[in-house]
């Protein structure tokens, strides 16, 4: 007799081995039809999965968390196969799930165009119609091998060589496809009903550029037609929202290839960036903090000693000078205790707190580089504080509240929070990161937070709380990080005086608040979809005079404003009034002011808004006063 136990606690006896998909039917037809998976004592398995032994069992359905990523590696699957039928010869390499979808690598012949991928997603859709059953089958390493190398899969032939040879394999069949994989996957494939292939690039094999090359084709797939419309109408909006595009066109950046990874700020970017680091700077001034300023090189035998040169030289920049060697800083925490040691501290000084707008370089792959959201050059709002282990729940507390109103002030509501917790690669004993991870938790159940997990993800040094912004279309954006570090501090020799007259280490929190201001830049312009609040616009009104006759009083006006702290500007060109209203509306300008006669005589201005609002005419000292009420936070 078999005992199943289900998730409500009922329990259901066989007196025979049976399989998720007959405790499915067992409980009913509808269930049974909407089977996608099982989860057996937790673990994933398919819905064939024969069970022999009392066990849990969760039946995954749609509605499970787990059912997109099996939906996803399924449609990678049924990409292959298409490729496969519609290209003999093709060879299938790796096809992993991703953010939204799916990739798969081939070797051809010829590399595939995005003109091949109407016909690949034709023969998907074949496929998905004719609802082939998906079975799984195990073999050893030296089978597996055999079997891919007599169908001419060299390169999957070679991935399963690197496995060790006492391992199982499990290998996947729909119809005449077979491939090697950990599953599970859908029962047929008739479950595969929203998918879309993107685009195609190139890969090298095993991403070393000696090997061949590979074509890439990505795909997205969803539980839905609604959730695959929905991602595609998202992606449409995000190419319009796209940076770089507004970047361009109002003038606030470039980036060229004598600069990989880097920006120049053009005027009206540059204004940007100061209008986000003097609210920032505010934010050091109001929390306490004291802003510092750290060299951009130091010897790399300080970064030996912070854990830098064996946990992360490979993203950093090095020179040399007089027979030195050099490092370029990635962080610029080994220079801010360098500071903090200048001084004997006693207990009573705890917590030190420094902030620096601090220029850091890392050498990011050049494929990793996207505008100014994934750059090598980039500057950090970047804060350490120096504190007992006592004192960090209050110390990421009181960061909390900090971090929530300078995000809600940007123009951000929903965000989400994650703990990173311990990676493989890690300095420090199990139980100091049991102690810092801990108080992490403890802090954010006190703001009375729900949080996420993230094991394995966490700094070399410490674990951290990440904050996941949520742009106007959807899209999570990691900013915020609090990260506890109790090493680096003993491995620099930062100390104090505790109440005993004994010397300690401090632990040292890293926090930032918008991380790098240039993707944070980036960010703004896509949510506000250039469209930036006055207080944040690069100009917040432009003046334009009717007339000649009216120039000079249009100059007064913008002066008046700029003397009052104001980014404004005058249009005095010999132009049309609706020439210049459209030409800086589509320039994005908060405020476009007309001054004509009637205004000049009164003092006053005719008050118009981007979105085409009509405020009619109003005293200067009334404008002023709205944008000054605007600008405040």
């Amino acid at each position: 007799m078999i005992e199943i136990t289900l998730p409500d606690g009922s329990k259901r006896p066989f007196d025979h081995p049976v399989t998720v998909q007959d405790v499915a039917a067992s409980i009913g037809a509808g269930l049974a039809k909407a089977t996608l998976a099982g989860k057996v004592d937790g673990a994933l398995v398919d819905a064939s999965y024969s069970i022999d032994h009392n066990a849990s069992l969760e039946i995954v359905t749609e509605k499970s968390p787990e059912a997109l990523e099996i939906l996803r590696h399924s449609t990678a699957h049924l990409l292959a196969q298409a490729v496969q039928r519609l290209y003999p010869g093709a060879q299938v390499t790796i096809g992993p799930v991703i953010d939204n979808g799916f990739f798969y690598d081939f070797a051809y012949e010829r590399p595939f165009t995005p003109d091949d991928l109407l016909k690949i997603e034709a023969e998907m859709e074949k496929i998905v119609r004719e609802q082939l059953p998906v079975s799984r089958s195990v073999k050893s390493r030296d089978e597996a091998v055999a079997f891919f190398r007599g169908l001419g899969e060299a390169y999957k032939a070679e991935i399963i060589e690197s496995i060790p040879a006492n391992e199982a394999l499990s290998l996947y069949t729909q119809g005449e496809f077979t491939d090697l994989c950990r599953g599970p996957h859908v029962p047929n494939t008739g479950k595969l009903r929203a998918f879309k292939l993107m685009k195609v690039a190139g890969a090298y094999w095993r991403g070393d550029s000696n090997n061949a090359m590979l074509t890439r084709i990505y795909g997205t797939a969803w539980l839905n037609d609604k959730d695959l419309k929905a991602y595609l109408l998202q992606l449409e909006e995000a190419e319009k929202r796209d940076h770089r595009k507004i970047g361009k066109a109002l003038d606030l950046f470039h980036q060229q290839e004598e600069a990989p990874g880097m920006v120049f700020w053009h005027p009206n970017g540059w204004a940007i960036w100061q209008v986000v680091e003097q609210y920032v700077r505010n934010v050091y001034r109001t929390s306490g903090y004291q802003e510092v300023r750290g060299p951009q090189i130091m010897d790399v035998s300080l970064w030996k000693k912070s854990g830098h040169w064996d946990n992360y030289q490979e993203n950093m920049f090095f020179t040399e000078s007089e027979k030195r060697t050099y490092a370029l800083k990635p962080m610029n925490c080994p220079g801010h205790i360098q500071i903090y040691n200048t001084s004997l501290h006693s207990y009573r000084d705890l917590p030190v707190r420094y902030g620096e707008f601090g220029g850091c370089h890392r050498n990011e792959p050049s494929g990793a580089l996207h505008g100014i959201m994934r750059v090598r050059a980039f500057t950090q709002d970047d804060g350490h504080i120096f504190c007992t282990e006592q004192q960090i729940e209050s110390e990421v507390t009181a960061f909390h509240a900090q971090a929530m109103k300078v995000y809600s002030d940007f123009g951000f509501a929903d965000i989400a929070l994650k703990i990173a917790l311990r990676p493989d690669k890690r300095i420090g004993s199990d139980e100091v990161w049991d102690r810092t991870e801990n108080a992490l938790r403890a802090a954010l159940q006190s703001v009375g937070v729900a949080w996420e997990e993230l094991p394995g993800e966490g700094a070399f040094y410490g674990p951290k709380i990440e904050y996941h912004m949520k742009d106007s279309i959807g899209r999570a954006w990691q900013v915020g990080t609090m990260q506890v570090d109790p090493m680096m501090p003993e491995r620099l020799g930062a100390e104090y005086v505790d109440e005993h007259s004994q010397r300690q280490h401090p632990v040292m929190l890293h926090r930032a608040i918008v991380g790098s201001m240039e993707r944070f830049i980036g960010i703004l312009i896509e949510h506000h979809a250039g469209l930036l609040p006055a207080w944040l616009a690069p100009v917040q009104a432009m003046v334009f005079s009717i007339t000649d006759a009216q120039a000079g009083y249009a100059g007064e006006v913008a002066q008046a404003l700029v003397d009052k702290g104001f980014r404004v500007k005058a249009d005095l060109r010999n132009e049309k009034v609706g020439y210049k209203i459209r030409e800086h509306t589509l320039q994005k300008v908060p405020y476009l002011l007309v001054v004509g006669d009637r205004e000049k005589e009164a003092g006053a201005v005719s008050v118009r808004t981007r979105s085409g609002e009509d405020l009619g005419s109003m005293p200067l000292a009334a404008f002023m006063e709205r944008l000054e009420t605007e600008s405040r936070r």
